[in-house]
């Protein structure tokens, strides 16, 4: 039961009330006031009266109150359940992606802001940043440029790039496909996974039809015995939004032409100069690196996880079907496979002892424990007392959605800290993977007080059946931890500006915090802390588990230490493969961002370059190896990572993992529930957020520079 003094947080949480017709009607009022006080600031000063307080102060301000709003509005297209209102979110952001844009290239503002940039005022750490950080900002968006035409250019690709990007975005989020298929076709597919497939009528009576949501995909992916399933299944991902094809190529195009206009050799070098990396060399030499290192064993264990697929269909009578190749889509069938035969681990047992929901308090506790957090949930009419109508459906989105107030626990001194979200099964409409939402972020008001952010996790798990609760794999275990440190990142974040709170980090460390998160899921007594066999949930869950258990004594309701000890070998099976794909796609990403000439990027077939790199990379056969050439697919035209800010940035995956490594293996290995060392990390690297450079967070927690040590032999490469 929750201390009553945490039953009414100081500040309400936002709510989610918005309609087609008000989202842009409040997104006009936004984009006026903050047009009125950069006016106003053109207006009263001249550069020699130019300061900080007097320049940066207002627009701060403003940048905080905006920052209030805006996400909110932009939320909508990617979990409102109403289409209208969706399409209205995404209008919503073209039109304050345009006025930022605008903004950002005013001449008048860049001048009063390069003034006071040059007055050298000694100012606090962080302000002093965020002056750094908005003059160079401005020269980056165009105003080292001459006032004409070329700047008039780069404004009208960074418009259309905005646009590309939104449109995207949205074709991946309101993406409906699906393939159909007959029962025989799906053998192997667990019933849990096919009792919620649609059921076919008339000319698919018979047939159950598969989305390409991950809770369907992926069991299919793991499961299906069926070669020619698995291929189709893989394919048509693969193809799912092909009208995203023209967008990509277009924005390639663009972007490597805005770079150019500014003096750069490409767009990777541009976007690579503001990063911890600083320079595209640094980022290929790193990638280039990984790849010899991995090629080897990567080698190894196809070869390995080919001659169990060739004796697998020999055992299956299917001997006449081996053709010598691995596929893509043969992987994470004789992945899942090879774990079962060669660790004794069964993914689908296993994953009883993970129901979402007690897996998510576990998870919670652990944060509680390392942080010194506390969370309490907000049902029923206790939502309905802190919102601000009075109607607690207002401060959430969707009726599925789980709201918590966070605290500092008494040691942290019980202050208020946030608010957490959780939208976790899928839906029409919903944003397909699984990510973390910044609502709202924190910062310092004008009066000086502190503004409490809010932070969402939207996940695509199965959802619950009459007979079983959702249950998640051990990977999607370690995904909603890694979202949640995500989340913890933004909800204890402590800076002045919402510029620079929570994971408003460069995008090659924003990963590494979440990442070393992820070494909780793999450690034996958080496993046992985390797990609850679904069975012991209630009578009915009970009853429903004895019906296919088959004479089974009744588990255990925590996972057993021999399944645990059997899990923990199968950490880094395969791992040279998946960090290969990783790979591919690094390379591909600083391949099409980082070419000598535009000329050059313009010769590039896409699909073609996308799907060869990949089986140079990866070593794995794909239809290319049946006949039908490296066009086959467009994975490229699904990745959203590339138009959602990742661009030239998706290294940052894998090398973030080098601070991950070094971070978890320097301070945490020897005792993870280390909760001084928890709290010494809350306030070293997460409450600094982006307000300090990313390297001298990592230098002040570690007491010294970054190591490649701990991840090279993490990975067994060193």
């Amino acid at each position: 039961m929750a201390p009553q003094s945490f039953k009414k947080p100081p500040q309400p949480p936002p709510v989610f009330t918005g309609t087609p017709k008000s989202v842009i009607e409040d997104i006009k009022t936004i984009i006026e006031k903050s047009r009125a006080v950069q006016d106003k600031i053109a207006a009263d000063l001249k550069p020699s009266d130019a300061t900080f307080d007097k320049v940066m102060i207002p627009m701060a301000h403003d940048e905080n109150q905006m920052g209030l709003a805006v996400p909110v509005i932009g939320f909508y297209q990617a979990v409102s359940a109403d289409k209208a209102l969706r399409n209205a979110s995404t209008e919503a952001e073209k039109l304050i992606s345009d006025f930022s844009i605008e903004a950002a290239m005013r001449e008048d503002i860049f001048k009063l802001v390069d003034a006071a940039f040059e007055k050298k005022e000694t100012l606090d750490p962080e302000s002093q940043r965020l002056l750094e950080k908005e003059r160079k900002n401005f020269i980056r968006n165009g105003l080292s440029l001459p006032a004409g035409e070329k700047r008039d250019r780069f404004k009208a690709i960074k418009k259309r790039l905005s646009d590309i990007s939104i449109a995207f975005q949205k074709n991946l989020n309101e993406e409906n496909g699906g393939l159909w298929f007959t029962p025989e076709e799906l053998d192997g597919t667990p019933d849990d996974v096919l009792s919620t497939f649609e059921k076919g009528e008339g000319e698919n009576a018979g047939k159950l039809r598969m989305t390409y949501k991950y809770p369907d995909l992926f069991p299919i992916s793991k499961y299906c015995r069926n070669t020619e399933t698995r291929r189709q299944v893989f394919t048509t991902n693969e193809n799912k939004c092909n009208e995203n094809v023209p967008l990509f190529r277009e924005a390639i195009d663009l972007r490597d032409e805005a770079a150019r206009l500014l003096g750069y050799p490409n767009h990777a070098a541009f976007m690579v100069e503001d990063k911890m990396a600083k320079t595209t060399k640094t980022v290929d030499d790193f990638l280039s690196d990984l790849r010899k290192r991995l090629t080897k064993g990567g080698a190894s264990e196809r070869k390995t996880l080919q001659d169990l697929k060739e004796k697998d269909l020999k055992d299956r009578g299917e001997g006449k079907s081996i053709d010598g190749h691995y596929y893509l889509w043969d992987n994470r069938f004789y992945d899942r496979l090879m774990l079962e035969k060669d660790y004794s681990l069964d993914q689908e047992k296993l994953s009883e002892y993970f129901p979402l929901q007690t897996s998510i308090r576990g998870m919670l506790h652990i944060f509680e424990q390392l942080f010194g957090l506390v969370f309490v949930e907000i049902e029923g009419s206790d939502r309905s007392s802190i919102a601000p109508s009075g109607k607690g459906e207002d401060i959430v989105w969707h009726p599925d959605v789980k709201l918590y107030s966070v605290w500092d626990d008494e040691g942290e001194g019980n202050d208020f800290v946030g608010y957490l979200y959780l939208d976790l099964h899928p839906r029409d409409g919903k944003y397909g993977h699984a990510a973390n939402f910044n609502i709202q972020p924190g910062f310092i008001d004008e009066k000086g007080n502190r503004r409490y952010p809010a932070t969402a996790l939207v996940c695509n798990f199965s959802k619950p059946s009459p007979k079983k609760p959702s249950l998640l794999k051990h990977d999607e275990v370690v995904t909603l931890f890694h979202e949640l440190g995500h989340g913890i990142h933004d909800l204890v974040a402590r800076t002045i500006y919402s510029r620079f709170h929570g994971t408003n980090t460069v995008r090659d460390f924003v990963e590494a915090p979440s990442q070393m998160l992820e070494n909780w899921c793999w450690t034996p007594s958080q496993l046992k802390a985390l797990s609850c066999h679904y069975s012991s949930l209630s009578p009915e869950y009970e009853t429903a588990w004895k019906e296919h258990a088959k004479g089974e004594s009744k588990p255990d309701p925590k996972l057993p230490d021999e399944l645990i000890e059997n899990l923990i070998k199968t950490k880094h099976v395969n791992d040279a493969l998946f960090n290969l794909r990783q790979l591919h796609f690094g390379i591909f990403d600083m391949t099409v961002h980082g070419p000598e000439s535009h000329k050059q990027l313009q010769g590039y077939d896409i699909p073609e370059l996308y799907n060869r790199l990949r089986k140079e990379i990866s070593g794995l056969d794909g239809p290319e190896d049946l006949g039908e050439g490296y066009k086959w697919g467009n994975g490229h035209a699904t990745f959203g990572h590339l138009m959602g800010g990742y661009d030239a940035g998706y290294y940052g995956y894998l090398s973030s993992q080098v601070y991950s490594a070094d971070m978890f293996h320097t301070v945490f290995a020897k005792n993870p529930m280390n909760a001084e060392e928890g709290r010494r990390y809350r306030h070293t690297v997460l409450e600094r957020g982006g307000s300090q450079d990313e390297m001298q967070t990592l230098e002040d927690f570690l007491g010294r520079k970054p190591s490649t040590e701990a991840f090279y032999r993490e990975l067994g490469l060193a």
